[in-house]
């Protein structure tokens, strides 16, 4: 794996695809991105390659706060989970 960090914060990392297309996730970005076992990874078709972006698992915890508070709508607050943004 090779790393190359430019403008202080900026990453490129490479990995290579295993015989049963796998990858390996660098742990910079794991650790940038808090990504762990059960997360999941969103691949997007661009004009220029692949945008990837990291979906965090939902827990149990995350749908409790969900029901707390004012009325909401429910089918666009799983929406929202789903899509892995923060309630």
């Amino acid at each position: 794996m090779k790393n190359i960090f430019q403008n202080g914060d900026l990453m490129t990392s490479t990995t290579k695809i295993s015989k049963g297309f796998q990858t390996v996730v660098p742990s910079e970005i794991r650790k940038k991105f808090d990504v762990g076992p059960g997360d999941v990874l969103e691949w997007k078709s661009t004009k220029n390659g692949a945008k990837i972006r990291f979906r965090k698992k939902v827990t149990i915890d995350d749908i409790f706060g969900m029901v707390d508070g004012p009325e909401t709508d429910a089918v666009e607050l799983k929406r929202k989970a789903q899509r892995g943004e923060k309630i």
